[in-house]
Formats: structure tokens, C-alpha cells, sequence
């Protein structure tokens, strides 16, 4: 099988931005965004993911790494003749746009950043998939899932933590086919990983513009966790909205819609 990065060309026009989804979610999220963003204004290439859509690796065994994923992001830039572009990227898609601006950090324009992943330690994260005997007892929550979420809704019964991060845990592991996706998704991508210090000297060298999309409400990047990084930046600012999560895309949508001027 081949190694396929699968895109879908959302507007006509003249800034180009690529845009990359969150864990469970595929390029068609974007679709409010750009609508409100202007198709004759932008076009934005939404990418699927890999391990979910149409974009497939030629091995699944094995993790995706900065190289790799660099080559396949030079191969696409070159055929479609882009020499510039934004980023926008939520949650689990921001640890692609991050390798997209290690990459080509002159080729970046802005980056919009909605609730991005790989930017602060996640604790839980990094014991589930470093370790390889953790990696196993992962993959085997994939057929019996019922010792997990019995431990989830412990902690949860326990406070010790929120009941809202535990009703999206048991939800992302509410059946098989999402129980692989999230297993192949953190130890596959478990290899992109970034150097904050690294990051924040590439941002502001030119410097990059950088706006941060946070929720007040969520629970699973937190808006206080990213504080310490944007703070390094000397181009950045945040919009925190009224929300959690899950629909951190569609209340950017609306804040566009009441704020025109924040445009690429």
C-alpha cells in the first residue's frame, strides 16, 4: 500500500492555508470556518489525518516521524505550486502544522491555532505510549476495554478528575473502530514531538504571527497549560472563547463572523 496524504481544496482564493483536524474528525470540519473565512478570499487544502479518512500509511506498525512527514508536505507543496501559506490546525492536528513550521518556517505565513496539541506535556499520554509494555496493555484496551473505563470512572467517582474530561474519554472508547483510531493515532504519531525553545526562536525570527484559539471550558488542553509557551512569543495573542473541546471549531467560525477584521 502506498503512502497517501489525502487534501481537499475548500475556496479559490488567493491566501493559501493548510489546515489540519483534530482526533476523530476528518477534513470536512473545516467547512464552517472556511465559509465564514471567504472562498473567493482563501483556499484552504484540508488535510485528512493519518488513521483517519482517505489518507493511508504504507506501514501502520510503524510511528510517523518529523522526516517522513516533511517529505510527504515538500512532495505536496511541489505539485500544487504553493511557495507560501498559512496554517490552521486543532487539537491533534497542530503537532503537524508544528512540523510544517520546523520545516518551512520562511514558507509560513501565520498560524491559527485552535486548542493545539504538542505544545504542553500530557502526562498520560507519554505513559500510555512510551513505555512498550504500556503500548501493549494499550493495544489490548482495543478488544477488552472494560478494565479502563472501570478505572476512568473510578477516578472520576474519586474527583480526581473532571466529569466532563471522563465523558469524552468514554465516549472516544465507545467502540471498537474508535478504540483502534485513538490506539493507532498515539502511538503512531507518538514521534512528533517538538523542542518549545526550538519552536518559539523559529516564530520569531521573522516574526510569524500566531493566534491561539483556546477554550475556557476545556478540559483537554487546557488554555492555562499553553500559557508559559505563548508568552515566549513576541507575535502572538489568544482568544479565549466561551466553550469547550469538541466545538472549539465551530464558536472560531462564530467569532470570525462577529469580528471580520481577524482574516488571513
Amino acid at each position: 500500500m502506498k503512502t497517501t496524504l489525502h487534501f481537499q481544496r475548500y475556496g479559490s482564493g488567493p491566501r493559501v492555508v493548510l489546515a489540519f483536524h483534530g482526533y476523530g474528525q476528518g477534513h470536512g470540519h473545516w467547512r464552517s470556518l472556511v465559509s465564514v473565512l471567504g472562498e473567493q478570499r482563501v483556499s484552504v487544502y484540508a488535510f485528512d489525518l493519518f488513521y483517519h479518512g482517505q489518507s493511508r500509511l504504507s506501514r501502520t506498525d510503524a510511528p510517523l516521524t518529523k522526516q517522513r512527514l516533511g517529505e510527504l508536505l515538500a512532495d505536496f507543496l511541489r505539485e500544487q505550486q504553493i511557495d507560501t501559506f498559512g496554517l490552521l490546525a486543532f487539537s491533534m492536528g497542530a503537532k503537524f502544522a508544528l512540523a510544517a513550521v520546523e520545516r518551512f518556517p520562511e514558507k509560513v505565513e501565520q498560524l491559527w491555532l485552535l486548542a493545539p496539541d504538542g505544545l504542553q506535556r500530557q502526562f498520560w499520554y507519554s505513559l500510555a505510549t512510551t513505555p512498550p509494555f504500556m503500548r501493549n496493555l494499550l493495544g489490548r484496551t482495543v478488544l477488552r476495554p472494560q478494565r479502563l473505563l472501570g478505572f476512568i470512572d473510578s477516578l472520576r467517582q474519586r474527583r480526581l478528575v473532571d466529569a466532563g474530561l471522563v465523558r469524552f474519554a468514554e465516549w472516544q472508547l465507545d467502540s471498537r473502530e474508535k478504540r483502534l483510531r485513538i490506539y493507532r493515532s498515539w502511538v503512531g504519531f507518538r514521534k512528533l514531538t517538538f523542542s518549545l525553545k526550538a519552536l518559539a526562536r523559529l516564530l520569531n525570527k521573522r516574526p510569524t504571527p500566531v493566534t491561539f484559539f483556546l477554550g475556557r471550558h476545556d478540559q483537554v488542553i487546557p488554555h492555562v497549560g499553553l500559557q508559559q509557551f505563548i508568552a515566549t512569543l513576541t507575535n502572538a495573542r489568544t482568544v479565549l472563547l466561551d466553550t469547550g473541546h469538541a466545538g472549539l471549531i465551530y464558536e472560531v467560525a462564530a467569532y470570525v463572523r462577529r469580528h471580520p477584521e481577524a482574516q488571513w
